[in-house]
């Protein structure tokens, strides 16, 4: 299999709190005469935006490289959920610098979350960064390579009320050439007290349906077979007369307001052939309607990653999340009751938040067996500078306790995710073939629905294939099994 990326320590069903995804650009000569290298850090959102960057500057003159050593410019699309992530990039810096050395003229720019965080600061704490740039400041990346060019630091960390790149068509850095992501709104408005996303990445806004739809539709021609929709909250999309262009509306036909549900709707109608998948979803934003057109469509994957962070009423009132446990213990009653026991979720959840007790702990404890996740992505609570929760709350709970309470978390979730893929063994499902088991290339992996890997020999099936796998066996992340 063609190796188009790199992934080190992904997290696995068990949710190693430690873990970083990394992702590098890859190879593209066309001939063109500068070479763009490109890692890529943290979320789904970061790849599908370095795949924006890429397709932005190949206009401009530049061929991506895997090769590090090869590079004229080299981006670090950088994330800040929590201080390891930051450390990581700094690290990684570190070591460029060694490149640079023997490559004065090489160009070094930091992009994305931590870049809009620390804005210039960055270019004063590490000396070799030439170029800054956020979220929203993509488009301005040509001029300010300009500027590097001759002799400047340059720096962009706008945010816009309106930038979505819906006109730009990505480069598929990232993509094995089966699935892809495809971005359809920006920003977060919900601010969460522990979250520094709404400042590094704004406000929401939608992106407009019909060039959602004519992405989603152009990817299937090209042999694409799976795509993700991204978005902070895709549930809070919303794409309307009132907050858009009415004339464009008009012309195009466009109902007054288009949801999620709706937009759910159009893009599955693109092709029955044509899996679709979302990321993230809040749980207070959630509808039914969006869970009836998830039940309608075959090719919607049932599969809400519906991330939860604590068990307790009160920590989720400090993290401004928008519900209580009782209130989320019944929203996944009502996914359960639409899309069957079978729906496959996952969560976040965060040990040690400020002012969390033992008694606290425990009701995350409890609501992890009420709901047994099928996986999770686990953390100890990191204070983020800038948050409400930095500014609002003491960081009151000792290491020793945040690394108990989360090493408690993910042994619980590795019984959960064992007991729920067992309830899969003997069961056939539907599988897209998406290339070569991690550990052999005599076996093929995909996804079922429910967004859990299989792995079975390979025969003679061939990437971006559907084919029907009978379960034979299972370990707490991967289902194990053979084509029938």
């Amino acid at each position: 299999m063609e190796k188009l990326f790199e992934d080190i320590g992904i997290l696995d069903n068990a949710g190693q709190e430690n873990c970083e995804t990394f992702q590098v650009s890859k190879e593209q000569n066309t001939g063109k005469s500068r070479k763009l290298y490109i890692e890529s850090y943290g979320c789904q959102m970061n790849f599908s935006d370095s795949e924006i960057v890429a397709s932005i500057l190949q206009k401009e003159g530049f061929d991506t490289t895997s090769d590090i050593n090869t590079a004229d410019v080299v981006f670090l699309n950088t994330c800040s959920i929590r201080e390891k992530a930051e450390q990581t990039v700094r690290n990684r810096l570190s070591h460029i610098n060694g490149l640079k050395k023997h490559k004065p003229e090489l160009m070094v720019g930091v992009l994305g979350c931590m870049a809009e965080r620390l804005k210039a600061k960055l270019l004063e704490e590490e000396k070799i960064v030439d170029l800054v740039a956020g979220p929203d400041a993509y488009r301005d990346l040509p001029k300010l390579i300009l500027q590097v060019d001759e002799g400047e630091k340059a720096v962009n960390t706008f945010l816009s009320r309106e930038e979505t790149y819906a006109d730009i068509s990505p480069v598929r850095l990232n993509s094995n050439g089966v699935t892809a992501f495809i971005s359809i709104m920006r920003g977060c408005d919900n601010m969460c007290t522990f979250c520094v996303v709404p400042f590094t990445r704004g406000r929401e806004r939608s992106r407009d349906p019909l060039s959602i739809v004519a992405e989603a539709r152009d990817l299937f021609e090209k042999g694409y077979r799976e795509v993700t929709l991204l978005g902070q909250n895709v549930d809070s999309y919303k794409w309307s007369e009132q907050e858009n262009n009415k004339a464009w509306i008009e012309k195009k036909g466009v109902q007054d307001v288009v949801t999620f549900a709706g937009l759910l709707e159009k893009v599955a109608q693109v092709s029955p052939e044509l899996r679709i998948r979302f990321s993230t979803s809040h749980p207070k934003d959630i509808t039914d309607d969006v869970l009836h057109v998830m039940a309608r469509y075959e090719n919607i994957c049932k599969y809400i990653h519906l991330p939860v962070q604590s068990g307790n009423s009160r920590i989720l009132g400090l993290m401004n999340r928008g519900y209580s446990r009782e209130w989320y213990l019944g929203k996944v009653q009502r996914i359960r009751e639409i899309l069957g026991e079978d729906c496959g979720l996952s969560s976040d959840m965060i040990a040690g938040f400020c002012s969390e007790t033992e008694e606290e702990h425990q009701e995350t404890l409890s609501l992890m067996d009420a709901v047994q996740f099928d996986f999770a992505y686990m953390f100890f609570y990191s204070e983020r500078p800038g948050t409400l929760a930095e500014k609002k709350f003491k960081d009151d709970v000792s290491a020793e306790a945040k690394n108990r309470r989360l090493s408690e978390i993910i042994d619980k979730q590795r019984d959960h995710s064992l007991q729920r893929n067992r309830r899969d063994v003997g069961k056939t499902f539907r599988v897209l073939i998406e290339g070569y088991s991690r550990r052999s290339d005599q076996f093929l992996q995909g996804r079922n629905t429910a967004n859990k890997v299989i792995v079975f020999p390979k025969e003679n099936f061939t990437r971006g294939q559907y084919v029907n796998v009978y379960v034979e066996d299972c370990t707490g992340g991967t289902l194990v099994g053979k084509a029938v």
